[in-house]
């Protein structure tokens, strides 16, 4: 999964602090153990000069050799049981194994050069902070409420707004739990207050529970990196532009609601464009139609938002108006 270069960062460093944190309860553990129990120290340092003594013995390939190899062998056992034996009557279960924060990797966070599974759940933990704080919400699709739409049909539309919304929502759904590289793109139009937002805050968090990185942007945070990075580049904003390129899956929220202008329009193009040409799923979110889209930014943009992205259609009353029509009754 291409997760952002901070993400890694933040999850490198809670694995170090907690691999130092399990190492010092190790040290902690392992001199109550000697205070408690002197014999257990004195087992340790027989230990270590047992071991100096097979590796001494290792080089020698006479007969002599051979049988200091294995009495060093015989005694280091002897001891070793010894040992464990003390730490069962005089500690609970578990005490003095000195066991690595992860037995795969031994807390380093890579086996080779590939990222163990404790380092991955780290950054899969950070990307969902992340995605968090960037939609300003926990929504998840279990708090989505049908009834804030009517159940009456709309001869305009062909059925009721509920009828259409939990259509919209089961799509929503079905891509967030089941989301992977191929999944296509999604483009949420309709008027502000539908549950746009909502639904692309409840998809970044199912795509991050499932391993992806996510990059979660309003319109303008999105088009003020991309800002950031053509006008005042330095190593952090180029890094927060790649982001939006490199992530697993890119959910543009409020499009239309930036400030218009030729970089922006040019940056759309480009990130749209780049973005359909290496297969990397978009969501979309706009209060824009596709003529409006056009009008606003290209004829290029719209076609390619109208061509390759999966159009649902919010429709209903404004959820917060509802809201606070209710709480003023």
């Amino acid at each position: 999964m291409a997760y952002s270069a901070e993400v890694v960062r933040r999850a490198r460093q809670r694995l170090a602090m907690a691999k130092e944190d399990r190492e010092s309860e190790n040290r902690d553990h392992l001199a109550r153990a000697y205070a408690q129990v002197p014999r257990i120290r004195e087992i340790d340092m027989e230990l270590r000069r047992t071991m100096a003594q097979a590796a001494r013995a290792a080089f020698d390939q006479g007969s002599d050799g051979r049988d200091m190899l294995a009495q060093v062998r015989d005694r280091n056992l002897s001891l070793q049981r010894e040992r464990a034996q003390l730490a069962a009557e005089y500690f609970e279960e578990g005490f003095l194994d000195e066991t690595p924060i992860c037995e795969k990797c031994g807390g380093s966070g890579y086996i080779g050069s590939s990222m163990c599974e404790c380092l991955e759940e780290l950054c899969r933990q950070e990307q969902k902070k992340e995605v968090s704080i960037l939609s300003g919400s926990r929504d998840t699709f279990s708090q989505f409420r049908l009834d804030y739409y009517s159940d009456v049909p709309d001869p305009k539309l062909g059925a009721s707004p509920r009828a259409i919304m939990e259509r919209n929502f089961q799509t929503a759904r079905r891509y967030g739990l089941t989301f992977h590289q191929n999944s296509g793109n999604l483009l949420f139009v309709g008027n502000t207050g539908l549950g746009k937002t909502f639904l692309s805050a409840c998809i970044a968090r199912a795509v991050t529970d499932r391993g992806f990185s996510v990059a979660y942007e309003s319109a303008g945070h999105l088009f003020s990196k991309l800002e950031q990075a053509r006008f005042n580049s330095n190593e952090e904003t180029r890094a927060e532009a790649a982001k939006l390129t490199a992530c697993d899956l890119l959910i543009l929220d409020d499009l239309g609601t930036e400030m218009p202008g030729q970089f922006v329009t040019a940056s759309l193009y480009s990130l749209l464009n780049d973005r359909i040409l290496a297969g990397k799923p978009m969501v979309v979110s706009t209060n824009l139609n596709i003529d409006e889209l056009s009008r606003r930014y290209s004829p290029q943009i719209a076609s390619r938002l109208h061509g390759s992205f999966t159009r649902l259609t919010f429709v209903g009353e404004d959820i917060r108006v509802m809201k606070n029509r209710g709480a003023n009754v």
